[in-house]
Order: C-alpha cells, then sequence, then structure tokens
C-alpha cells in the first residue's frame, strides 16, 4: 500500500503542514526535524519531487550534458561534477549528446521542464555560439568548450599552450614534419589546431591538419587513409584521447611502427596510454579540477546571477613517453626513401 504524507504525520504525531515544512527545509526545529525524519525511515514513505518542484520552483538538481560519456575525459569531469554537487547536497542529471546539436537542444529543454539549479555543459560550436543563459531560464556553466565572449561562465584548457607544448617536445626531439587529426564539432579542436599551426610557424614550419568527427572510428578510418599517402608527416597529434585511439588503432593495421617510422602524440592522459606500445605521449588535462571549478562557478552564479561572465583558464602537463621518442628512421618514409 503507498504511504501517504498523512501517514508520516501520524507516526511523527504531527501535523501534516509540519511535515511538508520538515521535508521542504522549512522553519521547523532541529527536534521536529529529526522526529520527522526518523517517520519516513519508519514507513518508507518517498516524497513526491515533482510536486515539491513545482511549489518551490528549485530542484536542488544539477544538469550535466556531456557530448560522449565513452570519453574518459568527461567520464572523470562528471565525477568531479557529481562529487562538488553531494557535498552541497545536490544531485545531478547526466545527458550524453554524442555532439549532436538536436540532442543538446533536447536535453536543454528537459532541463528546463526539470527545473533544475543549473546546468554544466560541454556544448558543440554551432550550440554555443548562440546559447543564451538568460532565455533558458538557469544559469549555464561550460566545460572544455568554450562560447563567445562574456556569454557564459566556462572552465577550459589553455588549449594553444597545450599544442604548443606538443610541437615544442617534437621539434625538440628532432621531428620536423608535424601534422595531426584535430575534431571538427567543438571549439577545442579549433583552437588545439590553431595552437599547433602557431607553434609550427614560429619555427618557420608548416602543419598539415585534417578535421574529422572526434570519434575513434573516423580517426581510424581517416589515418589508414592519410598513411596510404606517399607523403606521410614524421610525427601525428591527436585533439583528444578517442581521437589518438583511433589514430594508433590505424596506425596498426597499417603495419607502422611507433616511434620508428612515425611518432605519435595527443591529448588526454588516460590509463590505457601509459600501456599502449612504448607508451603515448600526451597532454593531461587537470580533469578534477575542471569538474569541481565547473561547480564552484556555478553556485558562485546563483548567489550573484547579475556579475559578469567569467572564462577560467588551467594549464595542462606534458607527459611525454616513448611514442615520440627519435629514431633515426624519421628521416625515411615508410620505404626507407626519405620523407
Amino acid at each position: 500500500m503507498t504511504v501517504r504524507i498523512k501517514d508520516v504525520a501520524l507516526a511523527a504525531g504531527v501535523s501534516v503542514a509540519t511535515v511538508s515544512r520538515a521535508l521542504g527545509d522549512g522553519p521547523v526545529s532541529d527536534e521536529l526535524r529529526k522526529k520527522v525524519e526518523a517517520a519516513v525511515a519508519a514507513t518508507g514513505y518517498l516524497p513526491n519531487l515533482s510536486a515539491r518542484r513545482l511549489r518551490s520552483q528549485h530542484s536542488h538538481t544539477i544538469g550535466l550534458i556531456v557530448s560522449d560519456i565513452r570519453n574518459p575525459f568527461f567520464t572523470a569531469v562528471s565525477r568531479a561534477v557529481e562529487d562538488a554537487a553531494y557535498a552541497v547536497g545536490m544531485r545531478v542529471i547526466l545527458c550524453n549528446t554524442d555532439e549532436n546539436p538536436q540532442k543538446e537542444a533536447m536535453y536543454l529543454r528537459l532541463m528546463q521542464e526539470e527545473r533544475v539549479t543549473g546546468v554544466i555543459f560541454a556544448p558543440t560550436r554551432a550550440t554555443a555560439q548562440k546559447l543564451d543563459p538568460q532565455q533558458l531560464g538557469f544559469p549555464v556553466v561550460l566545460i572544455d568548450r568554450a562560447a563567445p565572449p562574456g556569454q557564459a561562465d566556462a572552465v577550459v584548457l589553455d588549449n594553444a599552450e597545450a599544442a604548443s607544448l606538443l610541437v615544442e617536445h617534437l621539434l625538440a626531439q628532432g621531428y620536423q614534419r608535424i601534422g595531426g587529426l584535430f575534431g571538427n564539432t567543438s571549439t577545442t579542436g579549433a583552437e588545439r589546431h590553431a595552437g599547433v599551426l602557431a607553434a609550427m610557424q614560429r619555427h618557420g614550419l608548416q602543419a598539415e591538419a585534417r578535421f574529422i568527427a572526434p570519434t575513434p572510428e573516423a580517426a581510424e578510418q581517416a589515418m589508414r587513409a592519410w598513411l596510404a599517402e606517399p607523403a606521410v608527416p614524421q610525427a601525428l597529434i591527436a585533439s583528444n584521447g578517442l581521437v589518438l585511439l583511433g589514430m594508433l588503432r590505424g596506425a596498426r593495421a597499417a603495419g607502422i611502427a611507433i616511434p620508428q617510422q612515425l611518432a605519435l602524440a595527443g591529448f588526454d592522459n588516460d590509463n590505457w596510454t601509459e600501456l599502449a606500445g612504448p607508451g603515448l605521449t600526451v597532454i593531461e588535462q587537470p580533469v578534477y579540477d575542471i569538474g569541481r571549478t565547473a561547480m564552484k562557478m556555478l553556485l558562485e552564479r546563483l548567489e550573484d546571477p547579475a556579475r559578469s561572465a567569467r572564462k577560467v583558464v588551467l594549464s595542462g602537463r606534458l607527459i611525454a613517453r616513448g611514442s615520440t621518442a627519435y629514431t633515426m628512421a624519421a628521416d625515411a618514409g615508410q620505404d626507407g626513401a626519405p620523407r
């Protein structure tokens, strides 16, 4: 039989109004609140959260919308957001968009229907360009991707600096012909490509780049096609961990030895990267700090809705491994001929 709020009131020896106030953080004494909570536990009562949201206009729930939950970067960020939300008594609704603007729009509507307290969001470039938190009716903090200046709070990696670290490392190892595969759906891929291009140009060099959907499957297909061409760079950079995984698969399928025939580097220090081949050189992102900072900024926005939008930029760390160790074979092509 369904337990009603009246049953809780009877078990606690208080009025229904007192139970409602105690469960809704209303003005009741600690003694009464404990009595009501004990009655809830004893009866197994489940509060009607939808009705409570309608009354209070506040759900104590955070929406977390990420582009690909398969990406360990977003898994780690999600953990940090959930930890921080739990610490302040909030819950998290997690949604995955697959870099699809239509799914992003659908989940943003869902957040409005759920009357969430706020949203932490990793949008596609198309959605970021037109995002307006005021029209949505709740504050938004962007992670990993940025909107136009002044449009929304954001926590991002210094992508230009991180890409430059990779390029400078490869150049110091002796590689001159450097290219890369970059995601084509977000500001992140574009910023990392721009960082690689700028770093190469500072040394009077050109960088070859190709843009793909940021998935392992697309990266593997692009890598196979690139390695089948007559001229291949000495070193290739991946714009995220999933792209790096696909590039490694493509290189193995083509019989290319890393780093003897091709140096490989990328972003995201996923667990598998230190175990693959000689270990992969990567930029490690401060993933937990990104999630925790995003939650902190969301709470600050709730306290001061009128303040100007803020962008927090964090630094990455280069982890050099065997995949970029320079070899004599780097001076020759796959068949031993000069590249």
